[in-house]
């Protein structure tokens, strides 16, 4: 792979993920996305938990992916969190691991009952 390709991927990786992980967090709030949140949020549960059997608890394919290419691009010393990433890169700050592992799982959870909360149990007007 080229190194202009493998630059774009980088950015792809860290736009796509970035965004489907506010998605998580905040699709839930408006209501013609409520469905679709239901089904991101649970698909990433069950990544962290399903595919944590064999890879890992907490295994993300997007995370993954984006640090095969940052390896290739010469990165070396990559966390096991995406969001630890995330923070450190666009921020500069930079958290223990059990930190963010914890604030990472609370916040998803939480984000995973409001989205059973409002597909299941919302009042139909």
């Amino acid at each position: 792979m080229s190194h202009n390709l493998l630059v774009f991927a980088d950015y792809f990786f860290l736009v796509f993920h970035t965004l489907l992980i506010c998605f998580n967090l905040f699709a839930w709030i408006w209501k013609p996305l409520r469905k679709w949140h239901f089904a991101t949020i649970t698909l990433t549960l069950a990544s962290w938990v399903f595919l944590g059997f064999w890879y890992g608890w907490g295994y993300c394919p997007l995370t993954d992916w984006h640090w095969k290419v940052l390896r290739k691009l010469g990165e070396k010393g990559l966390p096991n969190s995406y969001i630890g990433y995330i923070i450190k890169r666009m921020f500069g700050l930079e958290f223990k691991a059990e930190t963010v592992d914890l604030f990472t799982l609370i916040f998803a959870l939480l984000a995973f009952m409001v989205s059973i909360r409002v597909n299941f149990f919302s009042k139909k007007k």
